[in-house]
Order: C-alpha cells, then sequence, then structure tokens
C-alpha cells in the first residue's frame, strides 16, 4: 500500500526477512530505548542524560528519604528503520542530460532520492546520506530534523566523484557500522558501470543490512546501442565533457550492443546470486520513479 507524502507517492521499506519484534514504525516496543512512550522510572546512573531525569518524581523521591535522590523516565525504543541514500556522484551519471531524447541520469538520480526519502520521512525513519562528489566523503549521520531539505541540497553538488565511489561508500559504511544496526536500508544509487566488488558486497551483507541497489541506466546506450553503422555519432568523455564524433561501422555497433546486454545481464546474475533486489530506473518522470520503488516493495511483500 502507497501513501502520498509531498506529491509523491511513497512506497512502504520491505525487509526481505521479517524480524523479531513489532513492525518498523507502527507501534512502540516493551524494550527500553529512546522512543516516546513512557514505561516507568529508575533510579538515575552515571553517563544518563539530563534530560530523561522526571525532576518532579526526584524532589518527591527525594522529600521522602531525606537524601538527594534522582529518577529517570524509561521508554519503548521506536521500531523504526534507519535509511541510508548513497549517491554516485561521478562524471558518468551527469550524461545525457535534458532536452537529448535519452534518459537524463542527474534528474532520475534527483527524482530517486527524492522517493526514498519521502518514503523514509513516512516510515519515521532516521536517514543517512553519503557521496563522494569531490573525492573525500560528504557524510550526513542518520536522524530526522532537517533531512530531506538537508539531502535535496545536496542536489547541486558537483558529478566529480571517483569511479569507485560505490566501493568506497560500503567500505565507509562499514566504518560507521556502530550508527547502522542490522537492518539499516541502504539504498545504493549509480549506474553501476564500475559496480562494488563481490568482497565488498559480502562484507556489507554480513552486517545485515538490506542493500537495495537502484540502477540508473540509459536503456538505449547502456543497456543496448542503438544501429548507428556507418553514422557519425557524437560521443561524450565524461570526466572532461568533450564531445567527438565517431563514426561506428555496422559490425562495431553490434558489438558495442552485445557487449553493453551482457554487462547488463551479468550485473543482473551478480545481484541474484548475492539475493539482492534491485530497482531498475529507466526514466526521470517522478511517477515512473514511484511506480518502480512500489514494484519493488511488492515484490519483496510477496516473497517474504
Amino acid at each position: 500500500m502507497s501513501a502520498q507524502r509531498g506529491g509523491r507517492r511513497t512506497f512502504p521499506l520491505i525487509q526481505r526477512r521479517r524480524r523479531p519484534g513489532l513492525a518498523f514504525g507502527d507501534v512502540a516496543t516493551r524494550r527500553r530505548g529512546h522512543g516516546l512512550e513512557q514505561l516507568g522510572h529508575r533510579p538515575y546512573e552515571p553517563g544518563d542524560p539530563i534530560a530523561w531525569i522526571d525532576w518532579l518524581a526526584s524532589a518527591r523521591l527525594s522529600a521522602t528519604t531525606g537524601t538527594d535522590a534522582f529518577v529517570v523516565r524509561q521508554r519503548a525504543a521506536d521500531e523504526a528503520p534507519r535509511v541510508v541514500v548513497a549517491v554516485d556522484r561521478s562524471p558518468a551519471m551527469a550524461l545525457y542530460p535534458q532536452p537529448l531524447p535519452w534518459l537524463a541520469k542527474s534528474a532520475a538520480l534527483r527524482e530517486a532520492v527524492a522517493a526514498i526519502v519521502a518514503s523514509a520521512a513516512a516510515a519515521r525513519a532516521d536517514t543517512a546520506a553519503l557521496d563522494f562528489s569531490d573525492g573525500d566523503p560528504w557524510w550526513l549521520p542518520p536522524g530526522r530534523r532537517g533531512r530531506p531539505w538537508l539531502i535535496a541540497e545536496r542536489e547541486r553538488a558537483a558529478f566529480t566523484a571517483p569511479t569507485d565511489t560505490l566501493e568506497r561508500a560500503l567500505e565507509f559504511l562499514g566504518r560507521h557500522r556502530s550508527q547502522l544496526p542490522p537492518g539499516t536500508f541502504v539504498f545504493l544509487l549509480s549506474d553501476f558501470l564500475a559496480p562494488p566488488s563481490a568482497q565488498a558486497w559480502q562484507s556489507a551483507l554480513a552486517r545485515g543490512w538490506e542493500l537495495v541497489p537502484v540502477v540508473i541506466q540509459d536503456p538505449v546506450w547502456e543497456r543496448s546501442f542503438p544501429d548507428v553503422g556507418g553514422v557519425a555519432v557524437p560521443i561524450t568523455e565524461p570526466r572532461t565533457g568533450t564531445v567527438a564524433l565517431v563514426r561506428f561501422s555496422r559490425r562495431e555497433a553490434q558489438e558495442r550492443r552485445e557487449a553493453n546486454m551482457r554487462r547488463h545481464e551479468q550485473l543482473l546474475r551478480d545481484f541474484q546470486t548475492l539475493a539482492l533486489d534491485p530497482v531498475l530506473i529507466v526514466a526521470s518522470e517522478p511517477e515512473e520513479i514511484d511506480a518502480a520503488f512500489l514494484a519493488w516493495a511488492e515484490a519483496r511483500r510477496r516473497s517474504r
């Protein structure tokens, strides 16, 4: 079931495997934590935040015992998920800008991020974001306050990240695993023309995260290749933006098409081997992207 948030059809965060406890983001558990529902009181212990102290109850206890005594409120932990949006801002992700008649990858990336952030907010999730726009990590730690607009502001970042962004992202998140418990959703948004190594995937999966590849590839030039034999085609060098006319023979165009199709099929096989459920993005319109995420969520729901 989808909901509307900020004009977007949000999708549910469906875990691949059910975990013990109640549904994420729905109700509080009996587990002590940092939620909203109060369960009772206990004596203050060194290290407890001052904000947890119930001053009225502490005053009554102090008056009764004749000593300075403090008690803190115990609250139920909210079973809301955590969501990480890891974005590939390498030069190839800026290819095919509008008004070219192909997939504007940067526009599709922007709308996919918006769909994930809106759905995370609907699930009351703590949301984090990561990219390597200038080669160094830009890391927004998990939280709720201001996350939608902070992540939206990042749309202005340049597409200058290294080609091994996804490998770096998984390594970086591994170093911050204390902030990302098992069950954290990690959305990796990229064209996956330079996918992470098998070892990087396995290390991330071993942490119990819900890894979700969001594949943004142009169906004409990256998943296939047009029949342009004998035609001079403008080819852009992603890192420099230089455009050159390249003439392909019919045979060269066919070989390029077959190689692109094999690469895409191998990527899907690798995801299947790793038990990953990808979201395939082939359009930049918000309604098309929302539909892709809703289909992903429904497929997960059926498979559980």
